[in-house]
């Protein structure tokens, strides 16, 4: 499972005040990340930073694993389970059930114990022989959790749970979901390289655009494979870029397959998806990445209210883009 989602969206705007219109940029840091949010707020050109921090700062404080205090790591460190102190773990939850389910497991957020043994989380990582890892996969299930209305329980008390794959995606909703509420009609959401867009980008006067990085991009050259024009719709990526360790010569990325408890092997570069909401999009691109290029074509080709972009490669070393027919006017290759 992807531990965290990979920066791969970038904006093509910049702060202006045009159209009548004032820009409203809040930006910073959050889940080891950074998110950006462009808005406009005519005629009330309201202040919205500091609440998007509050609220960032309060779902950090559900579902961060780097917080010691935090619900999750809270249920990770509990032998039965925990209460819910707000409505983010729990509601964070049930969208992990409903991918889980409809993934088959392969979207898995029990895999937390993995992603730490693979040296992809903050615990420390393991010596990874085939015994290490096959005693791991006894307590990795999400149906081994129990999710009540009040609390959640666990089944055995070394399950521990990971929203690397789907966190920054609910962020983003969460932020969206509060503009939204406030009557604001156009904006863009970046968290960590996914977000939602709405309305229109009033500064150009046009719908919102974004860009997907090649998969051949380094940390240091980067440069985009596919532009996408966006509706009022969920965008995200995930793809094992430049998120990887080399364990005994070989080069292990971040993905971790629930089903198998190893790095996933096959040629899926990255796979960016298009949903009604970020929290969807989000764990169904991890999902996706865990699949592989065929099973993964051949889901977003049955799922509803999914359209996908997936890059993978081919025998001679080549990039193949597959793009779903309900978005493949809206997307430009490079």
């Amino acid at each position: 499972m992807t531990h965290r989602a990979i920066l791969t969206i970038f904006f093509l705007t910049s702060f202006v005040v045009a159209f009548g219109q004032q820009q409203h940029v809040a930006e910073g840091r959050t889940m080891g990340t950074t998110y950006r949010v462009i808005y406009f707020d005519e005629p009330l050109n309201r202040d919205f930073g500091a609440a998007i921090d509050s609220l960032l700062v309060a779902v950090n404080k559900a579902i961060s694993t780097y917080d010691p205090d935090s619900e999750i790591s809270r249920f990770n460190k509990s032998k039965k389970g925990i209460r819910f102190e707000g409505p983010h773990f729990r509601d964070i939850l049930l969208a992990c059930r409903e991918i889980y389910r409809s993934s088959g497991g392969v979207f898995d957020p029990t895999v937390m114990p993995l992603v730490d043994a693979w040296g992809f989380g903050p615990g420390k990582s393991q010596h990874l022989a085939t015994a290490t890892i096959d005693s791991i996969l006894t307590f990795v299930g999400f149906d081994r959790i129990r999710l009540k209305r009040k609390k959640v329980c666990k089944r055995d008390p070394r399950i521990q749970l990971d929203m690397g794959g789907i966190g920054q995606g609910y962020g983003a909703d969460v932020i969206y979901s509060f503009l939204k509420s406030h009557g604001v009609q156009h904006m863009l959401i970046e968290l960590g390289g996914e977000g939602m867009a709405a309305g229109r980008n009033i500064k150009k006067d046009r719908a919102w655009t974004i860009g997907i990085l090649d998969p051949n991009s380094t940390p240091t050259h980067q440069f985009f494979k596919a532009y996408v024009t966006l509706g009022s719709e969920a965008y995200t990526t995930s793809g094992n870029y430049f998120n990887y360790k080399v364990i005994n010569g070989r080069k292990h990325g971040h993905t971790i397959d629930p089903k198998t408890g190893r790095s996933v092997a096959h040629t899926l570069l990255s796979a960016s998806v298009f949903a009604p909401n970020c929290t969807v999009a989000d764990g169904w691109a991890t999902a996706l990445m865990v699949m592989g290029p065929e099973r993964a074509i051949e889901t977003v080709s049955k799922e509803k209210g999914l359209e996908a972009v997936l890059m993978y490669s081919t025998p001679d070393g080549e990039v193949e883009t597959y793009i779903t027919p309900g978005i493949r006017e809206r997307v430009v290759l490079e």
